[in-house]
């Protein structure tokens, strides 16, 4: 086994770029997977969350590329048709493989595009017809241009599936096959995914030439949860959850933190109230635009926001380093939702905290978790945002309120509109009601 990067049979490019960017040593899914896959053999690699997948793929199929610094790029037959094939279930996903790529890459002149829907055709379409490499991509809009003529698969001779239980989820799987089936002369196929269900090892068995199933989770963690996360579970009430997110959020040593939920609509409203608190959070849903997550994921990274509040779709994928908190807001529908959710933190070696709220209708799915994943912790306490154990277990400074800025104050326009009854300015003298029908009845004879 290498302990090193520069150990490995690696272009020298590569280990500069591994090193310019802190990658000295291999994880263990890398240490595992790099010699098989250097070797051009087939790899179904296996890992918990957080484990250095990325690398683990990315660095062979970068060695395998003919790229235009190269000196075999001007005998190369193929110039500008992708090489290598990335396909992701989301979007997001897209993005940060794709940086991650590009940063061992771009020193070779490798061209890297991402390719996912939600985004006009045409700057991807001028990207491809310009020349490309590596594709990274989403499986419909993959489809979509290679139906279109535009993205020529014929050539490539490396293709990876990341996280292929998720794309199982999403539905993807259909897509996924028409991709394996267009692209025959695949000389490398490497899959990666958290768990292994029948429809993924169906799929490996098809398309797939003897594959060698590397798996680093072991057998007294089966269910993948990671072990540096200190865990905390609470019962909470509805009404309170705001009051108590808001005091977790001023926690000692607290920093870039990821909030989950399960609709929409509780998603955007969690935000929406974090701000008015005065926390710098910011939302990440389907009803977004493609835009709006962008910009929310990119001031989440650089540190504009320190609170992201996310549904579980939005956030599949999205692999950031230094997270500390993880909090469920909502309890997770099954086992593999929660190991989803609080593997956000405590990533490449770091620790972690995960706090999830269970609300008294949820407890029973809690339990089902934390049966499934033998956690330990069947009985949610009892929690308030006022309950002492709340800022001690936590380590939440005494006397943290549930602001950090004082609310608006009401007007005084709006304390005399609400303070004077819209009745009284327009009351008038009014003729009791039986003069009122005399004089009617009246009239009605004159006419």
């Amino acid at each position: 086994m290498s302990k090193t990067f520069a150990e490995l049979p690696l272009r020298p490019q590569t280990i500069e770029a591994l090193h310019a960017h802190g990658f000295i040593a291999p994880f263990a899914i890398q240490e595992m997977v790099l010699p098989i896959a250097l070797s051009d053999g087939d790899v179904i690699g296996q890992a918990k969350t957080g484990t250095g997948k990325t690398l683990a793929f990315g660095v062979p199929v970068i060695e395998r590329v003919i790229a235009p610094n190269d000196a075999e790029w001007e005998s190369f037959e193929h110039k500008g048709m992708p090489q290598v094939l990335i396909v992701v279930p989301t979007r997001e996903l897209c993005t940060q493989v794709t940086k991650d790529i590009e940063e061992l890459a771009s020193n070779r002149g490798i061209r890297t595009l991402a390719v996912y829907g939600g985004r006009a055709f045409e700057p991807q379409i001028e990207a491809l017809a310009a020349g490309i490499e590596i594709v990274v991509g989403t499986p419909g809009r993959l489809l979509d241009l290679s139906r279109q003529g535009q993205l020529r698969l014929k050539q490539v001779s490396r293709l990876v599936l990341d996280e292929a239980d998720e794309m199982l989820d999403l539905g993807f799987l259909p897509d996924v096959e028409k991709i394996l089936a267009n692209t025959p002369n695949r000389m490398q196929t490497m899959m990666f995914s958290a768990t292994m269900p029948g429809d993924i090892i169906a799929l490996a068995r098809r398309f797939m030439n003897q594959p060698i199933h590397i798996r680093t989770q072991d057998s007294e963690d089966e269910g993948a949860v990671v072990t540096r996360i200190k865990q905390h579970v609470l019962r909470a009430h509805a009404m309170d959850k705001i009051e108590m997110l808001a005091r977790i959020l001023q926690a000692q040593g607290r920093g870039p933190t990821m909030v989950f939920c399960r609709t929409k609509r509780t998603c955007q409203k969690t935000a929406e109230d974090l701000i008015e608190r005065g926390f710098k959070a910011a939302p990440i849903h389907g009803d977004l635009g493609q835009s709006a997550r962008e910009k929310a994921l990119g001031d989440f990274k650089a540190g504009k926001s320190d609170v992201l509040v996310a549904t579980d779709v939005a956030a599949r994928g999205i692999d950031i380093d230094g997270i500390t908190h993880v909090i469920n807001y909502q309890c997770p529908e099954d086992e593999k939702t929660y190991v989803h959710r609080i593997g956000r933190t405590a990533r490449a070696g770091a620790h972690g905290i995960a706090v999830t709220f269970v609300d008294w209708d949820e407890l029973a799915r809690w339990k089902m978790i934390n049966q499934t994943l033998e956690l330990g912790l069947e009985e949610p306490e009892e929690t308030y945002s006022s309950s002492p154990h709340l800022y001690e277990v936590l380590d939440i400074p005494t006397g943290s309120t549930g602001r950090l800025t004082k609310s608006k104050p009401i007007t005084e326009k709006l304390v005399s509109q609400k303070t004077t009854p819209k009745r009284v300015e327009t009351k008038i003298e009014s003729k009791p009601r039986i003069e009122r029908t005399r004089t009617r009845t009246k009239k009605f004879k004159e006419s």
